[in-house]
């Protein structure tokens, strides 16, 4: 199919069954592009020689392309700080690695970004702390050495605003990427965890991105909760995000990376059928913007 951007899913998002995943991305939905983060109930990072060439396969059997690795690169608790209360007990999508594990996870990181073919990784800036400033100047220089490191091999790193994370709205992240002054580390912009934090992330937060630092785009909705407090996941198109805005804007701006559908939503049942349904309203967003 024809688009302006790289359209993508995340796999797992789908489920833990990559072949079938990579069916459904490639038959069903028409496209030729994924996110990889965990299959078959282990982290990407965690798989063994046997299980990534078993991935290659099914990716070429799907001929399907990479848009980047979804690493859970920095998503641990700065050392020396006050334990973030959104770190997590048990790993998150398979992931349990510690900060002193940092170096392996870019390394292994970059080691699979060649092997599938990508040229990024996915990263975050650490668990939310209730006052990061103390340790914001050091955080930032830990970012900008892995983004030093990944440069040298020819991979850039995707810094992800995430609610759990210290950058987690449009805000927080133009400051760190202001401090962090390097090509090979670029914003990977996800709206629907910007208004999950109560940001207008389109137009608002994305007004305020460098356009030229945005590398990847995560693409899921939120509405606020019956009872009008927290936030929580919709089907793309159900929500309060502006995505027909956001994808024109994108695409005026000269935009032509992933946009990568992650979900999140479980609303109907499963997640295949969840994703299924966020994709049908991504879908039309895309075409009402005339991106797809």
């Amino acid at each position: 199919m024809s688009s302006t951007f790289r359209i993508a899913v995340i796999n797992d998002e789908l489920g833990q069954d990559f072949g079938r995943a990579c069916e459904v991305i490639a038959g069903e939905f028409g496209l030729g592009w994924i996110e990889l983060r965990g299959m078959w109930n282990k982290n990407l990072l965690r798989l063994d020689s046997k299980e990534v060439e078993e991935a290659r396969h099914v990716l070429e059997k799907y001929k399907l392309r990479v848009t980047d690795i979804a690493s859970p690169l920095f998503k641990v608790d700065w050392p020396g700080a006050p334990k973030s209360k959104f770190s997590p007990i048990g790993d998150q999508f398979h992931a349990d690695f510690t900060y002193d594990q940092q170096d392996e996870v870019l390394e292994r990181s970059i080691e699979l970004a060649k092997v599938f073919q990508t040229d990024r990784v996915r990263c975050f800036d650490f668990w939310r702390l209730v006052d990061q400033s103390p340790y914001r100047t050091a955080m930032n220089e830990r970012l900008l050495a892995a983004a030093g490191a990944a440069g040298k091999k020819g991979i850039t790193l995707l810094l992800e605003n995430e609610p759990a994370c210290n950058s987690a709205t449009a805000s927080e992240a133009v400051k760190v990427l202001a401090a962090v002054q390097s090509p090979y580390l670029m914003l990977n912009w996800d709206p629907g965890n910007a208004a999950s934090r109560g940001e207008i992330a389109y137009p608002g937060g994305y007004a305020l991105l460098p356009k030229n630092r945005i590398g990847h785009c995560h693409c899921k909705d939120v509405m606020k909760k019956t009872d009008g407090g927290e936030y929580e996941w919709a089907a793309m198109g159900r929500g309060i995000i502006d995505w027909t805005g956001q994808f024109a804007a994108l695409k005026r701006d000269g935009y032509q990376l992933a946009v990568s559908l992650e979900t999140h939503w479980r609303g109907a049942g499963t997640p295949e059928e969840s994703t299924r349904q966020s994709w049908a309203g991504m879908k039309a967003q895309l075409q009402k913007a005339g991106a797809f």
